[in-house]
Formats: C-alpha cells, structure tokens, sequence
C-alpha cells in the first residue's frame, strides 16, 4: 500500500504508460501458438523446416507487434528462430544490409568533410 503522501502525489501526477507494465510481447499473436513453430526441433528435415518457418510466418503477419519483435531479434541478435516474421538467415541478412548502408553513409559524410574542408 501506498504512503498517503505518495498516493496523493500519485494522483496529481498524469497517468503515463510505463512500458514495464506492459511489455510489448505481451500483446504478441504468437504468445497463444506453440513454441515449437517459432524454433527449429534438432535434425528438422528441411521440407519439413520450411513448411514450419511459413506458419509461424503467417502467425508473425497478423502480429500487432510484429516490428517491435523484429527489432527485438535484430538488436539481441536472437540466433534461433522465428521473430518478426524472419528467420535467423533472413535477419543476418538484414544485419549485414544494416552494416553495409550505415559503412556507406558514414563514407558519404567523410567525403563531404573532406571536400567542404
């Protein structure tokens, strides 16, 4: 229970979300599905991977968190899995693509230094 002091502070104060309270992953679509769907079983056949992968995409699709999860994976990097509607190849690929344009513009920058200087 509340100090009556921080309760009557409490009350003057505008009611701000704290994100602590509700994270995003708590409204994820997957929160409902199997685990399994997101995470690859050992020895997985690759036909079977990738029929597995689609559906935990299609799960992914109607997600309303769906970016907030994908830039969850890309900022961990989560290794394993299915999140955000990317598999652990495809975020490595966006990572790198990532990396690439930001080398290209902190490039661009240098040079304009350089000719402005």
């Amino acid at each position: 229970m509340l100090h009556p002091i921080e309760s009557t502070a409490a009350a003057r104060r505008p009611a701000v979300p704290d994100p602590d309270d509700n994270p995003w992953h708590t409204s994820a679509a997957c929160r409902s599905d199997e685990a399994g769907l997101f995470f690859a079983p050992s020895k997985e056949p690759t036909a079977a991977r990738l029929a597995r992968e689609e559906q935990a995409k299609r799960v992914c699709a109607r997600c309303p968190v769906l970016l907030e999860c994908r830039e969850h994976a890309l900022a961990q990097p989560e290794p394993y899995g299915v999140w955000g509607g990317l598999t652990a190849a495809e975020r490595r690929v966006v990572l790198a693509r990532r990396r690439r344009r930001e080398a290209e513009l902190l490039d661009a920058r240098r040079l304009t230094a350089r000719i402005a200087g």
